[in-house]
């Protein structure tokens, strides 16, 4: 080894000690005769000292590195005078006098200050990721990943866990995102997909007898990127076979609250995790996804806003829509710019407008839709959103899932604003009772709410038939500060049951069989009943570490646009690898 110790480990127990360090430059600052360098490696930093007194070659060769040179010191410690300890670094009671500096490999100056508080561009961290990963902050991250994923792994295998690799070729089949295709160049104009999920291979594991199976997944999708999506992604997969919901929740609930108290700084805000049905979390939320950090709840004013002269209101309510309201603490005194401003965030989710009611200190209510209403009417109003003094109460009117959205993204907004979210705290909510479909109307045909292989309840099967709008599942998401960590559900085990949905969502049986034969074939050599789940590692980790967004926690990212801008990926490949995979390149023609 080319060091005896690494740099975060020496103490003052160590003092006398003779050691051979060797890391990056982190700092370096001269004083005449003494030259001070802060070495860093992965484990932290050691001052080491350079004496030309004591040393004079090592201080020559001081005097010539700079900043993220790799060097090797060899050395003594020594514990540093009262006057100098750093109680800020837990080497700080020590340092190194340097009997000899070696350079191991000098280095250019880099875009960015690896150790600086003025934060890159994104786009330059991207391009010098593996520089960015140097970063304090990125190695925190890092490390915060790996004790997860280990904690996940020692926990499920002392559980009777079994960990198995899936396929990353597979088949392609619909599983609601575009599939990445691989071309295949022993079977011409074939392709095989990267798995969005495992889903299927897990299932066929549980037919195979293996009970209780677990994996550290990488999955991918062709959509849209946002902050927590990337192409690439990390699940920890999960089936068990035999198990019922409770079964599932309890043992995730066990994981999640033991990974956090363990690996991570964040407090759970309730334990055990509060359970909610999908219907009364859109009544309460607008969202199936909510941030329980903080209240501000929707209510539903439809009744009341359908007795007004308003007819903005009354006509959404008579064509089936919805008025709902949230009463926003403290911003009666919003301008008009303001006002504009979440207004706009409620067009961005689709809604047509924003109206607004202030209740001034007095009691008194300002807004020019005032007028439409009675007197009782609006006391109703503000009662109903649970307005006081101060506050501004925010009204969208249209059809039940826009004005759900909208205002979901209003109390986000405000949430964010009025500092209303304990950002070291972690709120868990079990969101349950989902409905199995969800109708879609310019198809004419019914979507699963999940995915397609997700069980109904045991007493809703009869009405496949006769009433699928009124079909639960036994789907259950599993939802933090806003986003959904985990999804999962007991699964089908029996080939009609699936036929069934197959008809249902309008997938011909025979394309059925052809995408999905090998499964409904299983089905009948003795599949158990199943059910498992699919927490996202990385939005997990996010969240503890308190990041803003995925790329944060995740070595190699892809960009906003999907674009890896170190490597320069996607990138055209040589014709004569298109020849051999027989594929030609349509290119648009350009504008004239």
């Amino acid at each position: 080894m080319l060091k005896s110790h690494n740099a975060g480990e020496l103490r003052a127990k160590d003092a006398g000690k003779r050691v051979t360090l060797a890391g990056w430059v982190n700092r370096r600052r001269e004083h005449g005769g003494l030259i001070f360098i802060d070495l860093r490696d992965r484990w932290g930093i050691t001052q080491v000292v350079a004496d030309i007194s004591h040393a004079p070659e090592a201080h020559r060769a001081a005097s010539k590195i700079r900043a993220e040179y790799v060097i090797q010191v060899n050395g003594t410690v020594r514990e540093r005078l009262p006057q100098a300890v750093n109680p800020d670094m837990p080497t700080g009671e020590i340092e190194v006098i340097a009997d000899e500096i070696k350079v191991l490999n000098p280095a250019k100056n880099p875009p960015f200050e690896i150790t600086g508080e003025v934060e890159p561009t994104e786009e330059v961290r991207m391009r010098w990721r593996y520089l960015d990963l140097r970063r304090e902050r990125m190695r925190r991250n890092m490390m915060l990943r790996h004790n997860a994923i280990l904690y996940m792994r020692n926990f499920l295998s002392e559980r009777g866990f079994v960990e198995i690799e899936t396929p990353i070729l597979f088949k392609s089949t619909p599983e609601g995102a575009r599939d990445y295709l691989v071309p295949s160049r022993v079977h011409p104009g074939k392709f095989f997909a990267l798995p969005q999920s495992p889903q299927q291979l897990k299932q066929l594991l549980m037919v195979a007898g293996f009970e209780r199976y677990f994996q550290i997944a990488r999955c991918f999708r062709d959509e849209d990127q946002r902050g927590d999506r990337q192409p690439e992604f990390t699940q920890l997969d999960m089936e068990m076979s035999f198990v019922e919901r409770e079964d599932v929740l309890q043992l995730v609930e066990e994981l999640i609250i033991g990974m956090v108290e363990t690996v991570s700084e964040k407090r759970i805000k309730t334990k055990p995790f509060p359970r909610l049905s999908y219907a009364e979390t859109i009544e309460r939320f607008g969202t199936d996804r909510p941030d329980l950090r903080f209240g501000l709840e929707l209510a539903d004013v439809s009744d009341i806003a359908s007795q007004s002269d308003f007819r903005v209101f009354t006509s959404v309510v008579q064509s089936g829509g919805l008025v709902r309201a949230l009463a926003a603490p403290g911003l009666a005194g919003y301008s008009r710019s303001q006002i504009a401003e979440l207004e706009g965030i409620a067009k961005e989710a689709g809604a047509k407008g924003l109206a607004t009611i202030a209740v001034e200190a007095d009691g008194s209510l300002r807004s020019s839709i005032t007028k439409f209403f009675s007197e009782d009417q609006l006391a109703a109003l503000v009662e109903k959103v649970g307005a006081q003094p101060g506050d501004l109460i925010l009204f969208v009117a249209d059809e039940p899932a826009i004005a759900n959205e909208a205002l979901s993204e209003l109390r986000t907004e405000l949430g964010r604003r009025l500092k209303l979210a304990d950002p070291n705290e972690l709120a868990f909510t079990w969101i349950i009772d989902f409905p199995l479909f969800e109708w879609n109307a310019e198809e004419e045909r019914w979507d699963p709410s999940h995915h397609m292989f997700t069980a109904p309840k045991p007493e809703h099967v009869a009405l496949l038939d006769t009433d699928p709008a009124a079909v639960q599942s036994q789907q259950y998401d599993l939802v933090c500060n806003g986003y959904e960590v985990a999804g999962g559900s007991i699964r089908i085990h029996e080939r009609e049951v699936q036929e069934k949905i197959f008809e249902l969502i309008g997938l011909e049986i025979e394309d059925a069989r052809e995408r999905f034969g090998h499964l409904l074939e299983a089905f009948e050599y003795g599949a158990p009943p199943h059910g498992g789940i699919a927490p996202g590692v990385d939005r997990l980790i996010m969240l503890m570490a308190g990041e803003p967004n995925i790329r944060e926690v995740i070595a190699f990212p892809k960009t906003q646009r999907a674009a890896d801008l170190m490597a320069g990926a996607p990138s055209e490949v040589d014709p004569a690898q298109l020849e051999e995979l027989h594929i030609a390149i349509v290119r648009e023609p350009e504008a004239k």
